[in-house]
């Protein structure tokens, strides 16, 4: 354990204890990055903006990511392979060559324009085309926990239900569905934290208009070397991130989210 807590120390706990740091003492020691942040009405905004997208961000992605995890249950081991083959795809390809490709499709007149008949309608630059380029990247981290939690779904249980005469609705919304639940906390809250923090997609395919809080961040340190009120601002980010956290253990069991058994 020794080598992996050591990099976990210098890689994580560093880091973290500096940002702390200097969010109290740059340039004085005291509150008043903080309060800086709470008073800004334009730093208020750019949270509120970064909250609602994450939430919509990992909503839209948990609509796509469900049926496409469950069929990935029902077909044969040679389809799976497949279907599990196109999730991790993303996970060989530039992170950058995705977010250009996305900028290729979503200028104006582009062909995602011509594909929904929005015609000139700008998508580039807008909160629709940086959900759109955040959803396609954190889609892999919804599909593998909804996958765990369904493959791991007995289904006799589900035979046993319809052959008592239930319908298909009400199997599904009483048996499988709420099966299924570790798996939708454990992916909705992975990619909730994700999109909080996202920089690059929405720095390529958004505008200053439409920053996100890490947009922000890194204004301040690489061209105001306001190394406190980034500070400050992380300092929220995490806050917000641990609250959440906190909030999802109280509802569900953090073993049931891994999908781990619980031993007796």
């Amino acid at each position: 354990m020794a080598p992996a807590l050591v990099m976990l120390l210098v890689f994580f706990a560093y880091p973290v204890a500096d940002i702390v740091w200097r969010a109290f003492s740059e340039p004085h020691l005291g509150l008043q990055n903080l309060r800086d942040v709470f008073a800004d009405p334009v730093t208020l905004r750019v949270l509120t903006r970064t909250v609602v997208t994450a939430f919509g961000v990992a909503t839209l992605t948990l609509v796509l990511a469900y049926p496409y995890a469950h069929l990935m249950t029902v077909v044969s081991l040679r389809w799976r392979a497949v279907l599990m083959a196109l999730v991790l795809l993303p996970f060989w390809t530039s992170l950058m060559a995705r977010n250009f490709a996305w900028i290729v499709l979503l200028q104006d007149g582009g062909p995602l324009a011509k594909l929904t008949g929005l015609g000139e309608k700008p998508l580039l630059g807008t909160a629709v085309g940086v959900a759109l380029g955040m959803v396609q990247v954190l889609l892999p981290y919804m599909v593998l926990p909804l996958y765990s939690a369904m493959s791991g779904i007995d289904r006799r249980l589900l035979s046993a239900a319809a052959s008592l005469g239930a319908p298909r609705r009400t199997v599904f919304g009483r048996i499988y569905l709420p099966l299924s639940m570790p798996g939708v906390v454990a992916g909705y809250t992975l990619v909730f934290v994700l999109a909080l923090g996202f920089y690059i997609t929405p720095r390529l395919l958004g505008s200053p208009q439409q920053s996100l809080i890490a947009q922000v961040i890194g204004t301040k340190v690489e061209k105001l070397l306001d190394f406190g009120g980034a500070g400050a601002l992380s300092l929220v980010l995490l806050a917000l991130t641990g609250l959440l956290l906190l909030a999802v253990s109280r509802v569900a069991r953090p073993t049931s989210m891994l999908g781990l058994k619980e031993e007796d």
